[in-house]
């Protein structure tokens, strides 16, 4: 009898085939058919609206439409390719309230990093940029810019304690003090 009971349920599959009425990040683009679990398809794309059941009328209804937005697609990873060479090697210096150890008291989250990057004139939202966690500590790191997949950035950011020089005022005080004496 149990044999029979676990046959039974490896033959009925828990996937179900969807057409995707957006582009749904890790999945896929609009108009794509995928495989997903029936749980995921039934309570999340399709109440969202999301995907509708693959069947041969839907397919076709959205055929047109799939490719214009492949079009646009390309336009704009093409646009995000040229806002990530702009961006490639930028330096974003944040000042922050910090001990003698160097150590913040808060912490410089994507947000602050993005926000310095728009002030120097470069599009940057803050979800593209990626830190595994927030940086707590005086110094210079590397951040990735993820805007799509393939298209990613690196740029330097500059954590300096509040109320202290930037880097190249300090490169220029002790040459004043040389100077003097």
């Amino acid at each position: 009898m149990r044999k029979r009971v676990l046959s039974d349920k490896l033959k009925t599959s828990n996937m179900v085939k969807v057409l995707l009425c957006n582009d749904v990040r890790k999945l896929g683009w609009f108009g794509d058919i995928v495989e997903v679990n029936q749980g995921y398809a039934r309570n999340y794309l399709l109440p969202q609206g999301l995907a509708k059941i693959a069947t041969k009328d839907n397919i076709k209804s959205l055929a047109k439409e799939k490719a214009v937005r492949a079009e646009q697609r390309i336009k704009e990873v093409n646009r995000l390719a040229e806002i990530a060479k702009k961006v490639e090697g930028a330096e974003a210096v944040l000042a922050a309230k910090a001990n003698e150890q160097g150590v913040l008291f808060g912490s410089i989250t994507a947000g602050n990093i993005a926000a310095n990057l728009r002030e120097q004139g470069f599009e940057v939202a803050d979800e593209i940029v990626e830190l595994p966690h927030h940086i707590k500590q005086i110094g210079t790191h590397t951040v990735i810019l993820s805007f799509t997949d393939d298209v990613t950035a690196t740029v330097k950011v500059t954590i300096v304690p509040e109320g202290a020089p930037i880097a190249s005022e300090q490169k220029e005080a002790p040459q004043e003090i040389k100077e003097s004496e």
